[in-house]
């Protein structure tokens, strides 16, 4: 059985929801990021790194959540979570995944852990004020270009559709109003609407 280690309020929540998806069987395991138990010699040797997602599987463990939701997609083949019959749609996918992990993400990370990149106090400030820009830019991108509608991919619903959820669920806090992106919008309250969603957002309140 998979293991799933998240911690709620993070990027973790996209394979929470991956996994209710797709009926496979899984441990959920909470991780108190506030207690630091991401840093704990227990923890690290699950996920070296110190954070989350981490997924364990009976070949090992996997991390990063590109990698995670990939993974379900392809053992839960008959969910159809991913186009994996065909390769350039499956390569978009992944990069639209890419795209939320190595850009919107560090946008978002700016405001919240700017000490990974610099000890400058001042600069900390800045990179925390530029995230409101950052971020709008990054979903005009995303709403424009991106999202095909309703769904990421179009007409089917994919493991993508997880991760611009758990993202999008940051704009507010990051100074962005949703109502800006018609199409984020409307995606993210299509997605509240099921109910894997609502048992992954369950999960992380319990």
């Amino acid at each position: 059985m998979l293991t799933l280690y998240f911690a709620p309020g993070t990027c973790a929540l996209a394979s929470l929801i991956a996994l209710e998806e797709s009926g496979l069987a899984y441990e959920g395991k909470r991780i108190d990021t506030g207690k630091g138990e991401q840093l704990t010699p227990e923890y690290l040797a699950i996920n070296p790194k110190g954070r989350v997602p981490a997924m364990v599987t009976d070949r090992g463990t996997l991390t990063e959540t590109p990698a995670i939701l990939a993974y379900i997609a392809q053992v839960a083949s008959s969910a159809r979570l991913a186009p994996l019959e065909d390769f350039f749609a499956f390569g978009r996918m992944q990069a639209f995944n890419s795209y939320l992990c190595s850009t919107v993400h560090i946008n978002h990370a700016h405001g919240r852990r700017g000490s990974r990149w610099t000890d400058d106090a001042a600069a900390i400030e800045t990179m925390k004020a530029k995230v409101p820009q950052t971020m709008g830019d990054s979903f005009a991108v995303i709403e424009e270009k991106m999202l095909a509608g309703p769904w990421v991919m179009g007409e089917n619903y994919s493991v993508a559709d997880a991760y611009l959820f758990t993202m999008s669920r940051w704009l507010t806090g990051d100074g962005v109003d949703r109502a800006r992106f018609a199409k984020v919008d409307a995606h993210h309250a299509r997605m509240l609407e099921r109910p894997a969603v609502q048992r992954a957002l369950a999960l992380e309140k319990a």
